[in-house]
């Protein structure tokens, strides 16, 4: 019966339920798919509507509870267990964050690398699927998950071409950025809302595709003038954040208050850390490079969800059709470690990507792909 008939959630947000259970995770009959959430109202009334799909298409879903959780907290440890069990399929439809999983960041778990959250081995060794959506509303549910799930997945595949046969891509914008990131050894991935096979996991809402830069590879400036998440909460830049950018790492910012504001939360990355690592929640071995990657360039994501609109919340902002983002922090790749993973958006870009030989083509102009701008 589910929650009677949705009595329990606002019925509006059935056709995403639906879009997310069919067209995103292919959910078939007799799967197991455990869904983790908060009380919050938002993210409550969004699992219950994805609890009643997923059981309405002959799954067998489970919702469990637990407090809301920031950048720092921990996962509860009986959330964590239960992940052991290894269902299907995976999804954190969080007010904020899922949490940190306290043994895998003091004791890591072993596989194809060392994992420091049993969520994300899970999906890394291919044994379970999943999705996650920190800081989802119903509004953003509304209007960016029931989307041409056919064009965004080519609009993912013909960009990770390019980027998995390129060496490097510079990207330049008009707010000031001019940064060129390395590629050598580093496959993008896309966040295509295709997560249908164990092993492939994302966002949702989906739309974007990212890729973690070479070490030490990143030079230039990157001018953040979207929006920004910070060690608590998220904020629209008003003033640009000017980040000078030096073999991978920033070495000056730059700007008004939103430019002190980051400074701030990556000085709370590397303070969490020496903490944790004297209270032994951190192997002390890694403190460095926790510190260091603080001020890491991890990530260069591209948004393609056309639905998506600068809202102030990440898990929307960094999928805006026209735009980038760079995350301050851990990259994805797991050889980059770091207590935070801050993105910022840069609007407008234009990306060229360079082969080893150094032929050079442009990707995105202005914000508009290619490819859109040949169909007018």
């Amino acid at each position: 019966m589910g929650f009677t008939e949705g009595s329990g959630y606002d019925r509006s947000l059935v056709a995403g339920a639906r879009a997310a259970v069919k067209d995103v995770l292919g959910l078939k009959k007799g799967e197991t798919i455990f869904i983790v959430t908060n009380p919050d109202r938002d993210v409550r009334e969004i699992s219950m509507a994805i609890f009643d799909a997923a059981a309405k298409a002959g799954a067998a879903p489970v919702l469990a509870f637990q407090e809301a959780k920031g950048q720092f907290d921990f996962t509860e440890e009986t959330i964590v267990k239960a992940m052991h069990a290894e269902p299907d399929v995976l999804l954190s439809i969080s007010a904020d964050k899922l949490g940190k999983d306290k043994v895998g960041l003091l004791k890591g778990y072993k596989g194809k690398r060392k994992y420091n959250s049993i969520f994300e081995k899970l999906y890394e060794e291919k044994t379970s699927r999943a999705f996650w959506s920190p800081g989802v509303t119903k509004d953003m549910w509304r209007r960016t998950v029931p989307i041409d799930y056919t064009r965004l997945r080519s609009d993912c595949g013909r960009l990770m071409k390019h980027l998995n046969a390129s060496a490097s891509v510079r990207v330049t914008a008009p707010g000031g950025t001019d940064v060129t990131i390395g590629l050598k050894g580093r496959k993008s991935k896309p966040d295509d809302g295709d997560f249908r096979r164990p092993g492939s996991a994302g966002n949702v809402p989906s739309g974007e595709v990212y890729v973690s830069p070479e070490l030490g590879s990143a030079s230039g400036v990157i001018a953040f003038d979207g929006s920004i998440v910070l060690s608590e909460g998220e904020i629209v830049i008003r003033t640009p954040i000017v980040a000078e950018i030096a073999n991978g790492f920033i070495t000056n910012l730059s700007g008004r208050s939103e430019a002190k504001a980051l400074r701030s939360s990556i000085a709370a990355g590397q303070s969490k850390a020496r903490k944790m690592a004297s209270k032994g929640e951190l192997p002390k071995k890694d403190l460095e490079s926790y510190l260091k990657n603080a001020a890491a360039i991890g990530e260069l994501g591209i948004g393609l969800n056309r639905r998506a609109r600068i809202v102030a919340n990440m898990l929307e902002d960094e999928k805006v059709y026209g735009t980038c983002h760079f995350a301050v922090g851990s990259n994805y790749d797991g050889d980059a470690e770091s207590l935070i993973h801050l993105d910022g958006i840069v609007k407008r870009p234009t990306m060229t990507v360079m082969s080893s030989s150094g032929r050079e083509t442009v990707i995105m102009e202005s914000g508009r792909l290619v490819w859109d701008k040949q169909k007018v």
